[in-house]
C-alpha cells in the first residue's frame, strides 16, 4: 500500500487476529476513492481501545492533517465484527480521508459554520462513494428539532465555539447527541439540491461560504415548510 501506509499501534492490545481483513478494507477504500479523486498520501494510526470509538459501531476515527488520521477499533464490541463486513469502516475510513483532504486545500474549518460544512461534505462524498443513507449522527434529529436548533448567521461566523455542546450534545438535553453532525449533513444537502450533484473534488474542496450562502437559506426554507405541513395535520 504505497500511498497509504498503515502504523498499528499496540500499546492498548494486539489488533493481529483482524489485522489482514482490516488491511484489506481500507485498500479496498483507498481503491474506491482513487476512482473519484486523486488520492492523497496518508500516514494511517490504528489502535485498540474503546476510547474514541463510536459505541454504536466500534470504530472511531479522527484527522489529524493533510496526511495523518486515525482510527481506533475495539474488538470486544459486537458490532465490529458486522462492521468489517457490511462497509462501516470502509465508510469511517472514507470520512477521515475527505477531511484530511480539505484539511490539505480550504481546511477544516476556523468558524463553527465552517466545521458545520467540513462534517457534511464528508458525510455526501461518502454517500457519493458508496451510495448509503445517511449514518445514524446524519439523521439524529428531526426537522423540528433542526429548525428550533437551527444557527444564525452569527453563530455561525463564530472563530470559537463549544463543540461538545453542538457535536455531542448536552446533558440538559438541549442541544441531542450528534446535532451538529445532522445540521451539518442537511445543510450541505439543502446545498446539493440547489446546485446539482457535485462530483467529488467539489465534495472536499467547495468554499464554506458558497455552501452556506446557498445551503442556509434554502434548508431554512425546507424546515418551514415541514413545520407547516405538520401543523396542518
Amino acid at each position: 500500500m504505497n500511498e497509504w501506509t498503515l502504523h498499528w499501534l499496540e500499546a492498548e492490545g494486539d489488533l493481529q487476529p483482524w489485522r489482514d481483513q482490516i488491511s484489506a478494507q481500507i485498500e479496498e477504500t483507498r481503491r474506491l476513492v482513487s476512482q473519484h479523486v486523486e488520492p492523497t498520501r496518508l500516514d494511517v494510526l490504528i489502535n485498540r481501545g474503546s476510547g474514541g470509538v463510536i459505541p454504536e459501531i466500534g470504530f472511531g476515527a479522527r484527522a489529524y492533517g493533510r496526511s495523518l488520521f486515525r482510527l481506533h477499533i475495539d474488538p470486544d464490541n459486537p458490532a465490529v465484527g458486522r462492521g468489517l463486513l457490511d462497509g462501516t469502516l470502509q465508510r469511517q475510513v472514507a470520512h477521515e480521508v475527505n477531511h484530511c483532504m480539505r484539511m490539505g486545500g480550504p481546511g477544516y474549518g476556523r468558524t463553527f459554520g465552517e466545521t458545520l460544512v467540513s462534517e457534511g461534505l464528508a458525510g455526501h462524498f461518502v454517500r457519493r462513494l458508496f451510495n448509503n443513507p445517511p449514518e445514524p449522527w446524519e439523521r439524529a434529529v428531526d426537522k423540528a428539532t433542526l429548525l428550533a436548533r437551527l444557527p444564525d448567521a452569527a453563530t455561525l461566523a463564530q472563530a470559537q465555539w463549544d463543540h461538545g455542546r453542538w457535536f455531542f450534545g448536552t446533558k440538559d438535553g438541549h442541544n441531542p447527541r450528534w446535532l451538529g453532525y445532522t445540521l451539518g449533513y442537511e445543510l450541505v444537502g439543502a446545498w446539493i439540491d440547489a446546485r446539482g450533484a457535485p462530483d467529488a473534488d467539489a465534495l472536499v474542496a467547495s468554499p464554506a461560504e458558497e455552501i452556506i450562502a446557498i445551503g442556509l437559506p434554502r434548508l431554512t426554507t425546507v424546515l418551514l415548510e415541514v413545520q407547516k405541513l405538520g401543523s396542518r395535520l
